[in-house]
């Protein structure tokens, strides 16, 4: 079956959004790991808002994983379905 018959099927996109979930998930808090680590040891969440979130930071950093994921589900979804 190929990508383009893959893409029509339900079933595809059922197992996508669930890959795809998790690895948001993931990346999300990776993420935050990595840019706010002292700040959430601290437990300054004001700080890992205002560096992450504040002034419309949430679009970028939201969007940028959600792309990622969603091209992450497709391609190992693709990779294993038969």
């Amino acid at each position: 079956m190929t990508f383009a018959e893959k893409i029509k099927t339900a079933v595809f996109w059922k197992h996508v959004l669930r890959v795809s979930l998790l690895f948001f998930v993931l990346l999300v808090l990776i993420s935050l790991l990595i840019n706010s680590f002292s700040d959430i040891l601290k437990f300054d969440t004001e700080a890992v808002y205002t560096k992450n979130f504040a002034d419309g930071n949430w679009i970028r950093f939201f969007s940028t994983k959600l792309i990622i994921s969603l091209v992450y589900g497709m391609w190992i979804i693709n990779r294993n379905m038969n």
